[in-house]
């Protein structure tokens, strides 16, 4: 009888760890972009665009961003530094400036963080109309 309530509680023992690790490595945080291109077609040279990428952290644990990188100095971002909770939305924000560049432009921003996802690559569009003279 001793023998066997032992074993019963081994084993309850070792599903209950089980289940538990299964558990926890099932948390993440997965980041979800509304729209990962923006396009704003003709925009006249010297023009700063702003435009905020909205998303979603659709996992199950915190999301947190860690760092954005842009492909030159023309173009600028902002972020929240704290995690975004499971279901909850957020924003980066971006800033180019349009001075000096002339012609389509793709301005690349690589997103990173702890989600599933780790690396998300957001694109900003332009074609850059050379400047009226008035």
């Amino acid at each position: 009888m001793m023998k066997k309530q032992h074993l019963i509680f081994i084993i309850t023992f070792f599903v209950y760890i089980f289940v538990n690790q299964q558990f926890v490595y099932a948390q993440k945080a997965s980041i979800s972009f509304e729209k990962p291109v923006f396009d704003l077609a003709n925009v006249e040279q010297g023009t700063i665009i702003e435009h905020t990428f909205k998303f979603s952290n659709t996992g199950n644990a915190n999301l947190v961003i860690t760092e954005v990188k842009t492909t030159c100095g023309c173009t600028a971002t902002k972020w929240s530094k704290t995690a975004v909770l499971a279901g909850e939305k957020s924003g980066i924000t971006v800033q180019f400036n349009t001075e000096g560049k002339i012609g389509q432009q793709n301005k690349i921003i690589t997103v990173f963080s702890n989600a599933s996802n780790k690396m998300e690559r957001l694109t900003l569009k332009a074609n850059i109309l050379k400047k009226s003279v008035r």
